[in-house]
């Protein structure tokens, strides 16, 4: 059989053709090797319709240098392309719809408020869902204020804290509002009273872009927020497990506790000990997390398509309740790297490669007997009519 080839499709940041996560790719590359899998990384900017083939990026371990090399394409693609606006998009969707035949080890997850919206679908996900809306005017988040004291605001597209704003109420006259402007800069948090609500959400474009969620009550005693990365991946054998939860915690001021707006990571039995205090709680606690995040993966792999791994964002309440915030179908690992779970941090970089061999050889497998199930529809139809009725 010959050595399979992975292709690692992602998106340029910079127009200088810069790589958001190149340390992991090489990481991915050197782990490829090991296993007999080759792997190369490229953006739709890399591909040369007419020709068929890519201008791709090739690592080598040895001399820790990248270069370029023009290849055919790949046996399969695993999909890290994140949502970006503009022209690296505009391609990405070109790519898309002109290759979408090829064999990916994932699909695209669509936005929140449609994942929000699948999820809702199975009875088995609901009271684990935050009370979600998608925004249409100003009345929507002043009729979620009625009845919930604290709410985000949060675009549908977005990622790493991008853009979200917390609004709670302090009385029936007045709220406190803080979040992220689009480039994770804090915004100071302020209090303004409620006929002026309207006019501190003017400039924000937020119809049919942003959804309006339910806040769920987590801050610390030191006043910071705080949740919980869970990543889980298909394995070797082509199976949902976890490889891991981690607990976040963000930084002064920030409503969101992502590692990119300056929060910081801890070991999920470390923070769960700080605000669970019943021990069997928390061990409860965490097998019933487990076993929803490979729920979820499974459920939304069988409404959406293949899907190789999922990060999940969640929350958990002082009464142990857990809730989905977010979705995350392109996740980052360096939640692990940064608790020194240096094996978990290993296997969340290895499992997708392990799942791409186990994919190639599930279909070549299957080609195999579909080219032998053909060869024998022939070789029926072309018998005469004496070789038919030989023993």
């Amino acid at each position: 059989m010959p050595q399979p080839i992975l292709g690692i499709l992602t998106l340029y940041i910079s127009n200088d053709k810069r790589l958001e996560e190149g340390p992991i790719y090489e990481r991915m590359i050197s782990e490829g090797q090991k296993i007999g899998l080759d792997v190369f990384v490229f953006t739709p900017a890399d591909v040369h319709y007419s020709k068929n083939l890519i201008h791709a990026l090739v690592y080598d371990p040895k001399t820790s240098k990248w270069s370029r090399k023009w290849r055919a394409f790949p046996d399969m693609i695993f999909d890290r392309c994140r949502i970006q606006q503009g022209r690296r998009f505009e391609q990405l969707k070109r790519f898309r719809a002109h290759y979408g035949h090829l064999l990916y080890l994932n699909k695209p997850l669509r936005n929140k408020w449609i994942t929000h919206q699948i999820l809702s679908e199975n009875p088995r996900f609901r009271r684990h869902l935050p009370e979600t809306v998608l925004y249409e005017s100003i009345r929507d988040v002043r009729h979620m204020l009625k009845s919930k004291p604290l709410v985000f605001l949060k675009p549908i597209n977005g990622t790493g804290g991008r853009g979200i704003l917390r609004i709670q109420r302090i009385d029936a006259g007045c709220f406190s509002i803080q979040g992220r402007n689009n480039e994770r800069k804090i915004i100071t948090p302020r209090i303004i009273h409620a006929s002026s609500l309207r006019a501190a959400l003017d400039g924000w474009n937020m119809r049919k872009r942003y959804i309006i969620q339910e806040g769920i009550p987590l801050q610390l005693p030191s006043g910071r927020v705080h949740d919980y990365r869970m990543l889980v991946q298909k394995n070797g054998q082509g199976e949902w497990v976890l490889t891991g939860c981690a607990g976040r915690i963000g930084a002064k001021n920030s409503v969101t506790s992502n590692l990119h707006g300056g929060g910081n990571a801890v070991p999920m039995v470390s923070m769960l000990r700080q605000w669970i205090g019943e021990e069997e709680q928390r061990h409860n606690i965490r097998d019933e997390a487990e076993q929803l995040g490979l729920d979820v993966a499974a459920y939304l792999e069988e409404s959406i398509g293949p899907l190789c791994e999922l990060a999940l964002d969640l929350a958990i309440d002082k009464q142990g309740n857990i809730y989905i915030l977010e979705v995350n179908p392109k996740p980052a690992r360096e939640v692990f790297n940064r608790i020194g779970e240096k094996e978990i941090y290993r296997q969340a970089i290895v499992k997708p490669l392990e799942y791409a061999l186990w994919l190639y050889k599930q279909h070549t497998e299957s080609s195999d007997q579909d080219t032998n199930a053909t060869r024998s529809e022939l070789d029926i139809t072309t018998l005469s009519p004496e070789q038919e009725d030989a023993p």
